[in-house]
């Protein structure tokens, strides 16, 4: 019998729930953790569409990136995703900060995966900001690789004289990192949200900026992991949500 803690200590090996940061929440957020588990949904946010979704598929548990519960709660109201999780014997297991961290697998490798980059580590100056090279790209040939590499229709980046070999990137709202990507030399930063200020920063740095939004950012890594869930587990049915998205039409 397969449990919500075999899929959580499971998860721990690649990205240990130890190493989020401090103001996050992660781990089993709601259920038992000792429930037998025939099928999960994996979605990038729990919402309380994705929790009716679980609750039609008899899912026993929901994998997300985002914490369900990131601040205290005061109530638990009905038509709001932690309710339906209760109601529906659903059980939450969130890996934040510590699957963006993870240099085994997590969010920023499979971003460095879709943008073709190679030789990926992590930077000396922060554990978000991750390192790849190129192959000497235009911006607009980078761009079209991201666009594939992440099926993101529509993205936002400046154009430099640079040509692009050393990448930085950084998932969801990392714009912060630019300090970091110029530090470290590169010629491209990678992310999902970024600062008028930052981007401002960047130009003045001849560094080309690649904007994805937050929801594109790190939903590269959801079918992935939902892959090597049912490697580790073949007795479970992994299932990526088939109606979650940021909603936006581009």
């Amino acid at each position: 019998m397969t449990t919500v803690n075999d899929i959580y200590t499971y998860i721990d090996t690649f990205a240990p729930f130890c190493t989020a940061e401090g103001y996050d929440n992660v781990g089993i957020l709601a259920g038992d953790p000792d429930r037998e588990v025939k099928r999960a949904v994996l979605a990038l946010d729990i919402t309380r569409d994705v929790v009716s979704e679980a609750a039609s598929l008899g899912a026993q548990v929901i994998v997300s990136h985002h914490p369900v519960i990131f601040q205290p709660i005061k109530r638990v109201l009905k038509n709001t995703a932690v309710y339906g999780l209760i109601k529906n014997d659903i059980s939450a297991i969130c890996a934040h900060t510590n699957l963006d961290k993870s240099t085994a697998f997590g969010v920023n490798t499979e971003l460095a995966l879709a943008a073709g980059l190679e030789n990926i580590k992590v930077s000396d100056d922060s554990e978000f900001l991750f390192l790849g090279y190129s192959n000497s790209l235009s911006a607009a040939a980078f761009a079209e690789i991201l666009k594939t590499g992440t099926d993101c229709k529509t993205l936002q980046y400046t154009c430099t004289n640079n040509r692009i070999n050393k990448v930085g990137l950084c998932s969801g709202a990392g714009g912060s990192e630019i300090y970091a990507a110029v530090k470290n030399g590169c010629d491209a930063f990678v992310t999902g949200e970024m600062k008028h200020h930052e981007i401002i920063f960047a130009n003045e740095n001849n560094v080309s900026v690649f904007i994805l939004g937050h929801y594109k950012s790190e939903d590269v890594v959801i079918s992935p992991l939902a892959e090597k869930l049912s490697t580790e587990f073949p007795e479970i049915e992994f299932i990526k949500s088939r109606i979650f998205s940021d909603g936006i039409i581009c």
